[in-house]
């Protein structure tokens, strides 16, 4: 009797189905699994470890201001990849600038970005909370160490994307271009377990996700859709309830299990959306494709892109297909 799929099984499984596979994605995913259970165990115990709690004092790249849980899981990660030989530079949220890795290892073909830890402002309130990672073939030569270049690619060239949940229990969910699959940590053997194979985002939906806090400053096409959705004139044809927890892997993670959209625009305060385009846009937008559903900034598809600037913002809007042409529609004309 075939017992439960682990992490680790799974990707070997995965990785005979490819004869070329070269092994570096089991690699990569085995040691960010590791960094996730060493930040799960960190977020559990901040309740009451105060030496892990409050602001670092600082900003990051993107002008938010630092927790000291940003900058642990930010050197957890890192120390977790920097070794393994797969990559050739790395990008993090918590740094204006690409991250070089340690002369003494060989570099690899890969590039990876990452926000260690995704809607730390919820910290102290005890809220999910979460990572999300990206990677990349490098483009330059093989060999040396990478740049900037290998880092700014766009988003359709992603080979790997996904995010860690921390929450009432700890899930992982990735995608390598083959489907999306989450798997959930079982604290009592330390294994990730996979629980919800082959993801496929549902067409309908009793919810859709926004901030409407800054509703005074939208557009007005989208306020009017978003009003729709709270009566039975939308494409539901039922009233919908907003459900908005303010860090993007919590929302995602209930979109993408749960349909509808989640949407942070850009508005007359933040003219360029809040997200960034390289550590959150991409890669959730590649996981909802994955699932069956898509991810805009407005007038095209996330993906698409052509980014310009490491920590680039940008607007977002993704979820289930139906519910993003129907939004693109009404917002935008398309």
């Amino acid at each position: 009797m075939q017992g439960p799929m682990n992490l680790t099984r799974f990707i070997y499984e995965t990785q005979k189905a490819f004869p070329t596979a070269t092994g570096d994605f089991s690699a990569i995913l085995n040691q960010i699994a590791l960094a996730a259970k060493i930040v799960s165990l960190e977020v559990n115990r901040a309740g009451i470890m105060e030496d892990v709690l409050g602001y670092q004092g600082e900003v990051n790249a993107s002008g938010d201001a630092q927790k000291k849980l940003d900058v642990i899981a930010d050197n957890v990660f890192f120390n977790a990849l920097e070794h393994i030989e797969k990559f050739c530079i790395m990008g993090s949220e918590e740094n204006e600038q690409p991250v070089k890795l340690p002369a003494q290892y060989k570099k690899g073909r890969y590039a990876i970005l990452f926000d260690p830890l995704d809607g730390s402002s919820n910290i102290d309130f005890n809220v999910s909370i979460g990572t999300i990672f990206s990677v990349y073939r490098r483009v330059t030569p093989e060999g040396g160490d990478g740049t900037l270049q290998d880092l700014l690619q766009p988003g359709y060239k992603q080979v790997a994307a996904g995010y860690v949940l921390y929450g009432s229990s700890t899930m992982m969910t990735f995608t390598t271009g083959q489907g999306v699959n989450m798997f959930t940590l079982d604290p009592q053997i330390g294994e990730f377990i996979l629980t919800h194979p082959d993801i496929r985002i549902p067409d309908t939906t009793r919810y859709y996700s926004i901030n409407e806090g800054n509703s005074a400053n939208w557009d007005e096409k989208l306020a009017t859709y978003v009003d729709s959705l709270k009566t039975e004139d939308n494409i539901h044809g039922k009233v919908l309830s907003g459900r908005y927890i303010g860090s993007m892997v919590a929302d995602v993670h209930r979109t993408l299990l749960g349909g509808g959209f989640f949407a942070y625009p850009s508005d007359r305060v933040n003219t360029s959306g809040k997200l960034r385009l390289m550590y959150e846009a991409n890669p959730m937008a590649m996981i909802i494709e994955q699932a069956g559903g898509r991810a805009i900034y407005g007038e095209g598809d996330i993906l698409g892109i052509i980014p310009r600037d490491l920590h680039q913002k940008v607007p977002v809007y993704l979820g289930s297909k139906r519910d993003i042409d129907a939004l693109q529609k009404a917002v935008f004309g398309k």
